[in-house]
């Protein structure tokens, strides 16, 4: 079984007057209260660093000279093969910084490099070759008369590659970010951003990052040549930085916010038509980090790991030719809907072998199978180890030729809780025949033979290191009401949280804590590819509605099924996300849990009976005032919890009222549907239920049974439209009745509960919440 997460709520502050202040004099439309809390707990408490880390306006960028000696000798060295004609080879990536990272050298150096004549580019693939440089790519080149090579998020420890490339008399350049090896590589130079300190605001660029600080060292060096701006590359840079693994902070921030503005212009000004494209396939606009991690990077991932071979995703990327553009975004967008199939189709494979694990003497879980596809392995071990709050690794077993036909199992591991999976694998480093990655995801092939010694050793490790069991967390930054999430339609909460992006490693997006609400009209449905075929990848809809805001809000929960939101109270986690596609606001689920599951909430906060009090409308601070009758225990538990987190009292105040006639009900509610039928207009759900005096299951019932009377009833965007009239012609005397009466009884069983709760004791109510009763038990 997965982990249940541990939810975690991050401790409330009271930011200071002037960072609100200063937030209002970059921002002025905005109040500044949610964001000044957020960057309090962020530790953003420099008042120099708040108009640079809000503003790109006010960074101010680090020069590429900061990388010293090595920048100044890779520039030279270029400038050297561009004098004598030589011929430059760029050496790539399969993942999205790799491609990104290609497509700045292909496009930035040739400023200075006629392209397919002195500059080409090469990209190993992700299926049949391994991440870096290898000896026959190296060969190919030195035969095709290449006397450079200009590395990109890649290199760092290909030590005997290197010297190989040397021995052909190929000088190497180094440009990346990963793991850097125990002594200086025998290269020209090395541009690689971890020998900075932590600290440094170039210390956590990524590959494309990277690669983009050599280009604007050359157009330093070399300004009167360049054509192009140099700030046409930053859009390919905000997609790699934000599709991998990096903190997004100092100039990587910086580089993220330039790269977003200039590619949200790529739908008007198509300065890359592929680009532009790829947004209208996914429905994007380009102006959000989110296009770029739910849009842009998974399709550039995807063509490797559904391919291997993934070099047509720098033309896609770099190409002017429309017709072109649009062919390759079309392949790529059947490729990524053939991993979201594949990555669906081995999660349920994983889960399956899970079940015959004992996870409780599991600390890394280590599957492997020869049928997995190795392409999608990282993606599904990052799903499993977010579930089993573990790291994963996932292998796939395969017989290599010309080794013996030795058996190799080849795969990704990623990790979780900040556990350190680069140490942990590394320290099973005899036990591998290839390793690289980083602290929070890697690459690894071993034989079959030793993946019994690797799960051994990696867990007795693991343990070592644990001083208790893992589990999966869930952190919240803020709790908010419905009312204050979905004021404005969601606009303004939205615009003062959009501030803090681009978001990512060491600045999350905002996890907003929803408590005591509910679920309503929750349905799933498989995603469809642009064929109108059926992708085995789902996701739920639903509104999300408490007791403060009179209608509910849209939202979705990715992979996860409509039976898998709980009924009654709930306490959610969500993301506030814009619906390019929709034109609207709403939430992206996170985590959900039933009430009832936090023991840690007590209630016992007293309540005061209004019921009887003629001047329960006077104003009074210290109430929190139910002015309507309950209908169950756990509506009377939610407002309760409401009280007690304002630190309020809850003060009884609903009305004794005669209860309509059910029948009368309906002969109301067939009238209500004529009237709206006939003049085209929608409703919402609570005017209905005012209207009729009704709750909201009585009203589903009444809805369903207007269908089944004849009419058509259709919600769209949260407004109920009714079409059509009785008809007796499809419909018995009998059909007409029992629609009727499931109506009837529906509301009658309503009136039933509130008849009770209109007449017992606060005494009896506060009794019942302090013991936090299962509302099913303590139900008349």
């Amino acid at each position: 079984m997965p982990t249940d997460p541990q939810w975690h709520l991050i401790q409330a502050v009271t930011p200071p007057k002037w960072l609100i202040a200063d937030i209002q004099r970059v921002a002025p439309e905005i109040s500044g209260q949610y964001l000044a809390q957020l960057l309090w707990q962020r530790g953003i408490h420099d008042p120099q660093m708040i108009p640079g880390f809000l503003d790109p306006n006010h960074y101010q960028p680090t020069p590429p000279s900061a990388f010293g000696a090595e920048m100044e000798q890779a520039v030279q060295r270029l400038i050297q093969a561009c004098d004598r004609n030589q011929k430059v080879a760029i050496w790539g990536d399969f993942d999205a910084d790799g491609i990104t990272s290609t497509a700045v050298f292909w496009d930035g150096l040739g400023q200075f490099f006629t392209q397919n004549r002195f500059l080409t580019y090469t990209i190993p693939n992700r299926i049949t070759e391994s991440h870096g440089l290898n000896r026959p790519g190296i060969e190919r080149l030195a035969v095709q008369g290449y006397q450079l090579i200009v590395t990109c998020d890649t290199g760092s420890t290909n030590l005997t590659e290197i010297e190989y490339a040397n021995e052909l008399g190929l000088d190497v350049i180094i440009t990346d970010h990963h793991t850097l090896p125990p002594e200086r590589p025998p290269v020209t130079a090395i541009i690689n951003s971890r020998y900075f300190p932590s600290d440094h605001p170039l210390a956590h660029l990524s590959g494309v990052a990277v690669a983009f600080k050599l280009v604007e060292a050359l157009y330093l060096a070399l300004p009167q040549v360049p054509q192009q701006p140099l700030d046409h590359l930053l859009d390919l840079v905000a997609i790699g930085l934000i599709a991998d693994l990096v903190a997004l902070k100092g100039d990587c921030r910086y580089l993220a916010q330039r790269g977003i503005q200039q590619l949200q212009r790529q739908l008007t000004q198509r300065t890359r038509p592929g680009v532009a494209k790829l947004l209208e396939l996914c429905k994007r606009n380009g102006d959000r980090p989110t296009d770029i991690s739910f849009g842009l990077g998974p399709r550039i991932n995807a063509v490797s790991r559904i391919h291997g071979e993934a070099s047509f995703c720098v033309e896609l990327l770099t190409s002017k030719d429309s017709a072109r553009c649009r062919q390759l975004a079309e392949e790529t967008e059947l490729a990524n809907t053939r991993r979201k199939s594949l990555q669906k189709d081995v999660l349920r494979q994983v889960t399956r072998k899970l079940e015959q694990l004992d996870l409780s003497t599991t600390s890394v879980i280590v599957l492997s199978d020869p049928q997995w596809p190795i392409g999608v392995l990282g993606l599904v071990a990052g799903q499993i180890a977010q579930t089993y709050g573990r790291p994963t690794i996932l292998l796939c077993e395969e017989t290599v030729a010309g080794k013996n036909n030795v058996r190799l199992a080849r795969g990704s591991a990623r990790s979780v809780n900040q556990i350190d999976l680069y140490e942990l694998v590394h320290s099973q480093a005899n036990l591998l025949t290839s390793f690289g990655g980083h602290p929070f995801a890697a690459g690894l092939s071993l034989p079959v033979a030793n993946i019994p010694l690797l799960v051994e050793g990696i867990n007795q490790q693991a343990r070592q290191q644990q001083s208790s069991d893992p589990a999966a967390v869930v952190q919240a930054d803020l709790v908010v009401t419905l009312a204050e999430l979905a004021t404005d339609g969601g606009r303004s909460l939205f615009k003062e949280l959009k501030l803090l992006e681009p978001c990512g490693m060491g600045n999350p997006v905002p996890k907003l804590l929803i408590r005591n609400c509910w679920f309503d009209q929750v349905w799933n449905k498989n995603i469809k590819d642009r064929k109108g075929n059926k992708v085995q990848y789902i996701k739920t809809t639903f509104y999300i509605c408490d007791t403060s805001f009179e209608s509910g809000f849209p939202g979705l929960w990715w992979g996860h099924y409509k039976e898998e939101i709980p009924a009654g109270p709930c306490d959610a986690i969500v993301e506030l996300d814009f619906n390019a596609y929709e034109r609207r606001y709403e939430v992206r689920l996170e985590a959900v849990r039933p009430v009832a599951e936090n023991p840690t909430q007590t209630l016992n906060s007293p309540i005061v009976d209004w019921r009887q009090n003629s001047n329960k409308a006077e104003p009074n601070p210290e109430l929190l005032v139910m002015d309507h009758c309950p209908d169950s225990w756990a509506t009377v538990q939610s407002w309760a919890k409401q009280a007690k987190m304002a630190g309020k009292t809850l003060a009884v105040a609903y009305q004794s009222a005669d209860a309509p006639d059910s029948v009368a009900v309906w002969k109301q509610l067939v009238g209500m549907a004529k009237y709206l039928a006939r003049m085209e207009r929608g409703v919402s759900r609570t005017l209905l239920q005012a209207s009729l005096k009704i709750g909201p299951q009585a009203l589903q019932v009444g809805l369903e049974s207007l269908q089944v009377y004849g009419f058509t009833v259709r919600d769209h965007k949260n407004l109920i439209h009714i079409s059509g009239k009785p008809s007796t012609k499809t419909l018995t005397a009998e059909e007409r009745q029992q629609a009727i009466l499931q109506f009837v009884d529906a509301v009658r069983e309503e009136q039933f509960q509130q008849q009770y709760f209109q007449a017992v004791s606060v005494d009896v109510m506060g009794g019942i919440i302090a013991d936090q009763q299962d509302p099913d038990d303590a139900m008349p």
